[in-house]
């Protein structure tokens, strides 16, 4: 049994944690009812840990060997850096930022109860106006008990969390009034329970929480009830600390629960506010803000929207700004896919209530999203959404399936249909190796150009237009009619020209459609239909 927290005991925890909230979810948005009763903070906490377990798993990946783990600091690092950039709501942000100081002392050498201790005091101080009987009482509870050896550390957190979790509801009159414990701290107390079972290697007693199971008061759970700021604003901020400085007293002055957590450059801003481009302004002019959500409290829930649903819609992941202005344009509700940043589960399922309709088709567009799509399709159907999710591997396959989309006939046909033009397109792109390494295709160097086909190297060259001629040979050998090219920001200025005439030349019967996808991560992508 584990009784350390070593790199293997971080990637559990951060599985065990995500696995943990998402059984509470719901439960734990049920009684969110401080700072603003919105009804989001087990799926706001879930978010901000799937961002933590995919960085986590990312580091796993890239690890060279199978033989050993990556080290500790790093492992550690990749969790709080996750957390950072994917923190949602008031109390997600506030566990980024226990996450970063976990990760700053162990990192250090330091052990389990100094990492808590330090945890909670970072906590602490984001929060521009700390209030007991939120999570941020949980977090000291949980340091002041923690013990010296890591076992004894996450156990002895996890009892103080608990016995403060009980304490919520009389040291919060909100809480009190609706009859429930606090809803971060209840995420809190998850969290710890899986660190509990990463290190001990068995999970604690699930604690039976007098107020956790209770009915809310119909008052205590109206949005903005209390005449509170309209809107929420979040968004990653590249500033040094002196304008985040000179930022945290204008946003102090604009609303309330403001929290700014981060550090080294790269900061996660929430704030409550009336004037949401005010919000965004001070972010302007303290550096760069980007990843911008302003959410409207009274339209937080899918309930409240009065807009009539449409039929029918579909959302694609897709990358590079090319094909979003494609996909857009054929109908679709796109969701970005930036390099080394896949969507999480939170952001398809934002997706899919932007598009507003009553039945909506999933593309994935890449094998990696295949669970974190059908979470978030699984989540959209809770809500009374019809969604029917279509395994794409590829954009191009996506490409496919959106050109024989229509909305007027009956769903399941309409996916069926999809469906076929989907799996009927053989896929391929082009890469270039960073390291040499085995592959499919034999040893590769740094710097070789790969062609990849339906997900697996098949050629290794050294130019890109002439390894993208021999894909397309191979691709078209089995027969074929259509080829669709999409051009990343990287490729060749005349490969588009040179491609489109070695099929005109060498295959009669096959047409070409060619497309810029703009930042998409590859120099280029084909489609065989």
């Amino acid at each position: 049994m584990p009784q350390s927290l070593d790199a293997e005991a971080v990637r559990a925890w951060c599985s065990l944690a995500l696995e943990a909230l998402g059984r509470e979810r719901e439960e734990i948005d049920a009684i969110n009812v401080y700072p603003v009763a919105d009804g989001d903070t087990g799926t706001n906490l879930y978010l901000t840990v799937e961002s933590a377990a995919q960085a986590v798993d990312a580091v796993f990946a890239a690890h060279e060997t199978g033989e050993s783990v990556p080290a500790l600091a790093d492992v550690v690092r990749a969790m709080a850096h996750g957390a950072l950039l994917g923190a949602r709501g008031n109390s997600g942000t506030i566990l980024a930022q226990l996450l970063r100081g976990v990760a700053e002392r162990i990192s250090g050498g330091q052990d389990l109860a100094g990492a808590l201790r330090r945890a909670a005091q970072l906590a602490r101080e984001a929060v521009a106006h700390p209030v007991e009987g939120t999570i941020l009482s949980v977090a000291s509870a949980a340091a002041d008990a923690a013990a010296s050896s890591p076992a004894d550390a996450a156990r002895a957190a996890y009892a103080g969390a608990r016995a403060a979790l009980e304490e919520t509801p009389r040291q919060l009159e909100v809480l009190g009034r609706a009859g429930v414990v606090d809803a971060g701290g209840r995420g809190l107390l998850m969290v710890l329970g899986a660190l509990v079972e990463a290190v001990v290697g068995e999970a604690p007693v699930a604690p039976v929480l007098a107020h956790a199971r209770r009915e809310p008061q119909t008052d205590a759970l109206r949005p903005c009830a209390d005449g509170g700021p309209a809107f929420e604003v979040i968004y990653l901020l590249e500033a040094d600390d002196a304008a985040v400085a000179r930022l945290r007293t204008r946003l102090d002055g604009l609303g309330d629960s403001l929290v700014v957590v981060g550090g080294d450059g790269l900061w996660n801003v929430h704030v409550h506010v009336d004037d949401a481009g005010a919000a965004v302004e001070a972010g302007v002019e303290a550096g760069r803000p980007y990843r911008i959500r302003i959410t409207h409290f009274d339209s937080a829930s899918p309930a409240s929207s009065t807009r009539e649903p449409v039929q029918r819609a579909v959302v694609a992941v897709v990358p590079g700004e090319g094909l979003a202005g494609l996909c857009t344009e054929a109908g679709a509700t796109t969701v970005p896919a930036r390099p080394g940043e896949p969507p999480a589960s939170g952001e398809l399922v934002e997706a899919i209530r932007r598009a507003h309709a009553r039945e909506v088709v999933l593309l994935p567009n890449d094998p990696a999203l295949r669970h974190t799509a059908a979470a978030a399709a699984e989540q959209a159907r809770t809500e009374g959404i019809r969604v029917a999710l279509i395994p794409t591997r590829s954009p191009v396959q996506g490409i496919a399936a959106l050109a024989v989309h229509e909305p007027d006939r009956r769903f399941d046909e309409d996916v069926v249909a999809m469906t076929a033009a989907a799996g009927a397109t053989r896929y391929a792109e082009l890469a270039v190796a960073e390291r040499q390494s085995w592959t499919s295709a034999g040893v590769c160097q740094a710097g070789d150009v790969l062609g990849l086909i339906d997900g697996d190297v098949a050629v290794i060259g050294a130019d890109v237009t002439a390894t993208a001629v021999t894909v397309l040979d191979r691709m078209l050998s089995s027969g074929g009619e259509l080829v669709t090219l999409v051009l990343g920001a990287a490729a060749p200025e005349t490969l588009a020209h040179s491609l489109e005439r070695h099929v005109r030349e060498g295959y009669l019967a096959v047409d070409t459609v060619t497309y810029e996808g703009g930042d998409a991560g590859t120099p280029l992508m084909i489609g065989v239909e």
